[in-house]
């Protein structure tokens, strides 16, 4: 039971504990987390690693006019926890609950909704510069941001422009040697190499007095001891290249040590210019399981039991197979067959079910990191090269990369393979991550082929098609659980639908993840006597015209399907092809997301409060054909009259 806990309401709560209560705090925060990760999953090992570092930045600076932007939020809970939303904190990622990501609507200390890695430092010295304009130079601006998001494309952009501006900012470097994977890459090794040289901050100082002290014997001389100095500088920093950006590097410190935390803060508060922080954490830090293997506890299954000191007893597996069960046992078949083929995921193994592509296959497994752009434009250079790459990126992450996928693989019209996980709503992790505009983003570029699956039967014979099509494919399917509609299996064909059944009353045009509800919705309305047809359209681009046209023009009421924006989704092409067609489009009613951002909560709650659940288009429909026996009644009374 938490006791000092439910007493911090605000942040300047926290200057009445002394160093004991800090510690005791410090705990009741990883026991609170410990509690609502047995109530549902949520993000679990990096908040365990960042409790300290939070503390020590709420009481070294007051938010409430300050600046703070905790990149990539899934590490936001302590945060949370000491901002007034304690109360509220077991609601966290159900309908109407706290959101597991920052939020602006629930607390004035959170600035962005940062769902997406790597445009903390960008955004924060945006901020800096605002407020000097506005002559407010007196905010302190703070940045966090952690090691896996640390090589993003945008982090360098910022880091270069900030210290070209010189502006007071400070960058803290939250190094736990994770991403929600092991992170990869050279960044990494420079890190580590970071950690090795303790002695950096006490002997800086020392070693460049002395090498300045050098004495300069002509220009030969003076280049080759300009050599040495610059490699002496190297081997004591760690290889550091921050301060040749124009920050200034303090670190490595210790991420746990709460006193020591806040000394350094209390330091770098007093320097001019961009300073970057650099602080070790250990992600799952205070939790033996979750510090042991963070990788399995960065979301982690509800845990069934916790025992003393937070011991992790047992977690609550099973569940049936998902999407990305499937499409990844596909891609591991791909890769059995063809040598050619390669799999490409942007800091996501762990999510997109790779890890026996990557351990079977590891000269043809690419992670790049968070670092989106790359990975398309490298998918590219791959297929120009003549090889079948599989980018396997979530949909909204993908849209970091809109420009290559644009210029480096549509334009060259390469056959570079797209697999979109969590199209469509990812539930409890909200806004920033329901894969939303994919369908409209993608089917925007001329070469590209668009198709979702319907179904599981869909999904091999979707992935073999696309690496066998001469352009790009993309191939979205959402964060849920496997559907099979069974039925006799007809072949993927470019721009073929799939007419499940035929209708007289109503018809159902389906694209992707919900054409199982399509189905059940249209068996439900046969027993009230409608002849309701579904189609699986499996393709938005190209559309098959000649199936859902003809819909069209000799069904009286058409349903689109999508679990994607109406805006430039599936019905809108629909739409527009009738329309190209010159027919009467007044029989079409499109379903999907609407033109918000829709909340978090569990999928089917989305699904259901979006009309898009079984009962919503058995409505829909019902109301569609009432709407046009209306109108047929009163038009025969017009033209009886």
């Amino acid at each position: 039971m938490s006791v000092i806990l439910p007493t911090i309401g605000s942040p300047k709560d926290l200057q009445n504990l002394d160093a004991r209560q800090l510690e005791a705090l410090a705990q009741e925060m990883r026991d609170e987390l410990v509690r609502v990760l047995s109530l549902r999953p949520a993000h679990f090992a990096s908040n365990l690693g960042v409790v300290e570092l939070c503390l020590a930045l709420h009481l070294e600076f007051d938010f409430s006019t300050d600046r703070l932007i905790w990149d990539t939020g899934h590490q936001i809970y302590p945060h949370k926890l000491v901002t007034g939303r304690y109360e509220r904190f077991e609601t966290i990622r159900t309908k109407g609950g706290l959101m597991g990501y920052p939020n602006p609507h629930e607390s004035p200390y959170d600035l962005f909704m940062t769902g997406h890695a790597g445009c903390s430092v960008s955004s924060m010295l945006g901020i800096r510069v605002g407020a000097d304009l506005l002559g407010e130079g007196d905010r302190h601006c703070v940045a966090v941001i952690g090691d896996g998001a640390f090589p993003s494309g945008i982090v360098y952009e910022a880091l270069n422009n900030a210290g070209h501006l010189s502006k007071n900012l400070l960058v803290i470097l939250n190094d736990n040697g994770m991403s929600i994977c092991p992170r990869t890459g050279a960044l990494g090794s420079l890190l580590d190499r970071a950690r090795l040289t303790s002695l950096y901050q006490g002997t800086k100082k020392h070693v460049h007095n002395l090498l300045n002290k050098v004495p300069v014997v002509g220009n030969i001389a003076y280049s080759a001891l300009d050599h040495v100095r610059d490699g002496a500088k190297a081997m004591f920093s760690g290889g550091m290249v921050f301060e040749e950006l124009g920050f200034r590097y303090i670190g490595p410190v210790d991420g746990h040590d709460l006193p020591s935390l806040r000394r350094w803060l209390r330091h770098v508060k007093g320097q001019a210019g961009p300073v970057l922080l650099h602080v070790i954490t250990q992600k799952g830090h205070g939790v033996p399981q979750a510090s042991e293997d963070p990788v399995t506890y960065h979301t982690p299954p509800v845990f069934d039991k916790v025992g003393p000191d937070r011991n992790i007893l047992s977690l609550r597996r099973g569940g049936s197979k998902a999407y990305t069960d499937a499409v990844s046992s596909a891609i591991y078949v791909a890769m059995q067959e063809n040598p050619k083929v390669a799999a490409i995921t942007a800091a996501m193994c762990q999510g997109n079910k790779l890890e026996k592509v990557r351990n079977d296959f590891p000269d043809r497994f690419f992670d790049t990191g968070i670092c989106e752009s790359h990975a398309v434009a490298f998918a590219a250079g791959l297929a120009k090269a003549g090889m079948r790459p599989i980018a396997a990126v979530y949909s909204t992450f993908l849209q970091r990369s809109f420009d290559q996928i644009f210029q480096e693989v549509a334009l060259q019209n390469l056959p570079v393979t797209f697999c979109l996980d969590r199209a469509g709503l990812t539930g409890p992790d909200g806004p920033t991550h329901h894969g939303a505009f994919d369908t409209v983003y993608l089917r925007l570029f001329p070469n590209f082929v668009v198709m979702a699956p319907g179904d599981e039967m869909d999904v091999g014979p979707m992935l073999r098609f696309a690496l066998e099509h001469n352009g790009p494919v993309g191939v979205r399917y959402p964060k849920a659980g496997l559907e099979k509609i069974e039925r006799s299996a007809t072949p993927i064909e470019l721009g073929q639908a799939e007419v499940y059944e035929w209708g007289e009353d109503a018809m159902i045009i389906a694209y992707g993840s919900l054409f199982s509800n399509a189905v059940k919705a249209a068996q439900r309305l046969r027993k009230d006597g409608l002849s309701v047809g579904v189609i699986n359209a499996r393709f938005v681009k190209p559309l098959d015209q000649t199936t859902i046209l003809k819909a069209v023009e000799e069904i009286p009421v058409i349903v689109t399907l999508e679990e994607g924006t109406l805006e430039g989704g599936f019905g809108s092409a629909v739409l527009e092809a009738a329309n190209s067609a010159g027919l009467d489009t007044r029989s079409i009613v499109r379903l999907g997301l609407p033109d918000r951002f829709v909340e978090h909560a569990e999928r089917n709650e989305l699904l259901a409060d979006l009309g898009l659940d079984v009962d919503g288009i058995c409505r829909t429909i019902m109301e569609g054909i009432g709407v046009r026996e209306n109108g047929r009644r009163a038009r025969a009374v017009r033209e009886g009259a």
